[in-house]
């Protein structure tokens, strides 16, 4: 990459094809697929990425430029940053470098600071910038450029990770360079990625050309052969020669780098100023150079002149800026690496006695700080804090800083560590906190201090889903400890942990005095372990009156908590109330994936099934955009029921090799039994129905089937497989809890509905077949009744009953209205029996295609109308009363289906068909 220099003849105007300007020379191809990438997303093929890749100086950063020339030319608004090494722990500081600092800026300053305010939900803030964008590009194309994106900070690196495939359809243009692949992409368009290789020789001698402005001499080329094909290297090699020549007896040292010998040339003070400057990063203000250098920033002017002559610093007008990275690197490695240290420090403490953030002060301490420096821990720890909730992986990192820095035997340790547990157990680096954890313990604290520290390890051993252990440790912590806060949160640990245990009631009493210890202590944390630990032993005990009890106080308490609650109430058949809560959850919801995960629950409950499984589909990836896929194993097993029941075993298989290898990874008893029932359910789909029984009884070896609250919807398939597998005690131990399980919620239908059900089957009973169906009538469930009809249909046929016909057209219409075409399909063979026999046939249900319009769900096309008659995801949602990440899988699965990749494409596609229907919520 060439300096800035006048241009002449060859250079090519912005936007048109045609021969590489100066500093252009050997990068045509190139640029050609940087200028098709931009026409396409102009012309409406929907978003696009594309990666420039190389060492330092070989040309990114001009390609970057001539790419925006390029785009605002064909009348891109155009978004220009540029991550810097020093500015890693400023959240989403690589983005809004140029989102608001284009012309006209991408994001208005009152959007910005909207974002900041919400900086602690990395979902949710993405979200909002993603429909801020798509907003922008609804009529004018968007660029998105980031320089040096190998030092974006983390929450500019989420963001880029997640909101490529969020505006996949829109006309968003990025374009990002780095030194080595960044990984950053999910299930956005797959990137352009553009490696830039060293230039040619005759690239070379172009560029001699311009800047010698003539043939370039057989020594000057021989000389150019040290570059190793760095245009920026050849550049200042030959900037050296056009001003020594490159005859002289022994060629300047510049002909192989160019920068030693030009710093050699500058006044000691100016040097002096250069190398503090390196210090403080690419760009630096005049102002913390100044500090540094011990004098006033006006009286720095002649240095700042001096610099800028010598053509290694450009003046921003806010910063200072190093031309290149290279020439700072340069300044930076003629420092000795005592100096350094040194500097770093002094950086650190001078940004902090300005009155700058921990955040600006920290990349130098991480520099220069050593063992026992108290202000470097204390401003590490800090640190941490501040960033925890949108950069938790950053943050753990920083506590582990400070930790290393406390000297072995210091009382501070202590407290350090018990953070840095904290800040790992929150990245979700469960084993490191732990670990981390047990080599203080070997320290032997003091008892108040071990019983604080098993505090903080309990909820990392909840995660490692080791309950046992946790029990194990809480036991004598309890024992030890002295502070009420903690005992509280201790007892509300046990009694979370215990709520996977056998003896329910014990775990309910430990709740109860775990809660009334939290009142006392006022304590917030216990107060919400408490709450929740309840709410849970609870729900495993079958009491849904009481779960809802305990998790209406907690959400009320703590609102992250309300998916919790929506859940609780649709165990208790309340639809309606859980489905005002998930739809008041607000505009920024602390837990996305879990509430994404109960809007699925409902929609499985009312028979959605398309719903169900978008809704699946989103809350699992929101878990992976956040890396934490703790509820996987039930988003698939629960997919993969929902397969079944379209009669889609292939799709089942792939959910089941999902689950088999996730619970491998993380076994607990809980991912075992639905594990098991799946397993059990596909094996006796396929016919082998002894293994499917013996698979059922292995769920209950821990805890009866009805224990695990997923699978009580199942109990009635189970009771099946039970009878295919010739196992008849089997179905009455199922059918006997199902009854109990009626027994302790006696105003839930489907508890009811249910227990008659299978106690029904169990005991051959068509009279209690047909109080199920009575019950089932009156609960919000649709898919049980249904099953209940076909049975008591199947029953009555058999008796030659001719009110077959109805119970079987009942179960076959509510199957085939949720899309369960599996079982529509085995409802329909008995119901064409029946009406053999009355002289009636039945109609058969046509198999929905895999591609094209009519492959699309009803939902998909209610997005597919908005959508296509210019609606933006969120206001899309908005129509629909959904989550716009809702949106973001139907729109992808609509894409995917339809073989389209922009918006344009779908409005023509939605035109073509004539399918203009307004499409609301309901």
């Amino acid at each position: 990459m060439t300096p800035e220099r006048p241009e002449g003849a060859g250079m090519a105007v912005p936007g048109s094809a045609g021969l590489s300007r100066p500093g252009l020379r050997g990068r045509e191809a190139e640029l050609e697929r940087l200028r098709a990438l931009v026409e396409a997303v102009r012309d409406g093929e929907g978003g696009a990425i594309a990666l420039l890749l190389g060492e330092p100086g070989i040309g990114k950063t001009v390609l970057l430029q001539e790419t925006v020339s390029i785009a605002r030319a064909h009348g891109f608004v155009v978004s220009h940053g540029r991550a810097e090494e020093l500015h890693e722990l400023a959240p989403l500081a690589s983005l809004a470098s140029g989102l608001l600092h284009g012309d006209p800026p991408l994001l208005s300053g009152t959007d910005f600071a909207d974002l900041a305010g919400h900086h602690d939900q990395r979902i949710w803030l993405v979200e909002r910038l993603a429909q801020l964008i798509e907003e922008r590009s609804a009529g004018t194309p968007v660029l998105i450029a980031v320089d040096d994106v190998q030092w974006a900070d983390p929450l500019s690196r989420f963001a880029l990770s997640v909101m490529p495939a969020r505006l996949l359809s829109s006309p968003v243009l990025w374009l990002l360079t780095g030194r080595n692949d960044p990984e950053l992409y999910g299930q956005g368009p797959r990137p352009t990625t553009l490696p830039l290789r060293p230039l040619s020789d005759t690239a070379l001698t172009e560029l001699g050309r311009d800047v010698l402005g003539g043939d370039v001499p057989t020594k000057v080329a021989e000389l150019l052969d040290g570059a190793g094909g760095n245009p920026f290297l050849a550049a200042e090699m030959l900037t050296g020669i056009a001003a020594s020549g490159a005859d002289a007896p022994e060629p300047p040292e510049r002909l192989v780098l160019g920068v030693r010998d030009r710093l050699a040339d500058l006044r000691p003070d100016t040097l002096h100023f250069l190398r503090i400057g390196s210090v403080l990063g690419r760009a630096f203000s005049l102002a913390d150079a100044a500090a540094l250098c011990g004098r006033p920033a006006s009286g720095l002017s002649a240095e700042v002149d001096e610099a800028i002559a010598a053509a290694l610093l450009h003046d921003e007008g806010e910063r200072l800026l190093f031309r290149h990275d290279l020439l700072r690197q340069a300044v930076y490695a003629d420092l000795a690496p005592s100096v350094r240290r040194a500097l770093h420090r002094e950086a650190a403490s001078r940004l902090v006695a300005a009155g700058r953030s921990s955040t600006d002060a920290v990349p130098h301490l991480l520099k220069s700080a050593e063992p026992g420096d108290q202000e470097a821990i204390g401003l590490l720890g800090t640190a941490a804090t501040d960033v925890s909730a949108v950069m938790p992986d950053l943050a753990a990192d920083l506590a582990v800083r400070a930790l290393e820095l406390v000297p072995p035997h210091a009382p501070m340790v202590f407290d350090v560590g018990e953070r840095a547990i904290v800040a790992l157990t929150r990245a979700g680096r469960y084993t490191q906190a732990r670990d981390t954890g047990d080599t203080l313990l070997a320290r032997q604290p003091p008892l108040d201090v071990f019983a604080r520290l098993q505090s903080a390890l309990g909820d990392t051993l909840w995660h490692l889903d080791d309950v046992h252990e946790l029990t194990r440790r809480s036991t004598p912590a309890l024992a030890a400890v002295t502070d009420p806060t903690i005992r509280a949160r201790l007892t509300a640990r046990q009694a979370l942990a215990r709520s996977r245990g056998r003896d329910l009631g014990a775990a309910r009493e430990t709740g109860e005095r775990a809660l009334a210890e939290a009142e006392r202590s006022d304590d917030r944390e216990a107060r919400v372990l408490a709450l929740w630990g309840l709410g849970e032993i609870a729900l495993n005990a079958g009491d849904c009156a009481a779960a809802v009890e305990h998790h209406t106080a907690l959400s009320v308490f703590d609102t992250a908590f309300l998916p919790e609650e929506a859940v609780a109430r649709i165990h208790m058949d309340d639809f309606d109330t859980a489905r005002r809560l998930l739809r008041t959850a607000g505009d920024a919801p602390l837990r996305p994936a879990m509430l994404i995960w109960a809007q699925g629950t409902l929609n499985m409950g009312l028979g959605r099934l398309d719903d169900a499984d978008a809704d699946l589909v989103t809350a699992e990836r929101l878990e992976a955009d956040l890396h934490v896929p703790g509820n996987l194993v039930n988003i698939r097993v629960n997919r993969g029921l929902l397969a079944m029941l379209r009669g889609d075993r292939e799709a089942a298989r792939e959910h089941l090799d999902v689950v088999r290898a996730a619970v491998a990874e993380r076994p607990n008893t809980g991912n075992h039994a639905t594990h098991q029932y799946f397993e059990a359910v596909v094996a006796d789909a396929d016919g082998d129905h002894a293994a499917a029984a013996e698979l059922v009884r292995s769920v209950q070896r821990d805890h009866p089937f009805l224990r695990w609250r997923l699978l009580r919807p199942h109990v009635v398939q189970a009771v099946r497989i039970a009878l295919r597998g010739g196992d008849r005690n089997l179905a009455e131990d199922l059918a006997a809890q199902t009854v109990e399980h009626a027994t302790r919620n006696p105003g839930v239908p489907t508890a009811q509905g249910a227990a008659a059900h299978a106690s029904a089957l169990a005991n051959a009973d068509h009279g209690l077949l047909e109080r199920s169906v009575r019950i089932l009538r009156t609960g919000p469930r649709p898919l049980p009744l249904a099953a209940a009809s076909a049975d008591l249909g199947r029953a009555l046929l058999t008796a030659g009953d001719p009110a077959a016909t109805l119970a079987l057209t009942r179960a076959h219409d509510i199957y085939a209205q949720a899309g369960a075409d599996a079982e529509a399909d085995r409802v329909r063979a008995d119901l064409e029996r029946a009406t053999s026999r009355s002289g009636r046939r039945t109609g058969s249900l046509m198999p929905r295609p895999a591609q094209g319009w009519d492959a699309l769900t009803a939902s998909e096309r209610k997005v597919a109308r908005l959508i296509a008659a210019g609606h933006t995801n969120r206001s899309a949602a908005e129509a629909l009363v959904v989550s716009p990440h809702t949106v973001n899988t139907h729109l992808a699965s609509i894409f995917r289906k339809l073989s389209v990749r922009s918006r344009v494409h779908l409005a023509r596609i939605a035109l073509a068909e004539g399918d203009t229907a307004p499409a609301t919520g309901g």
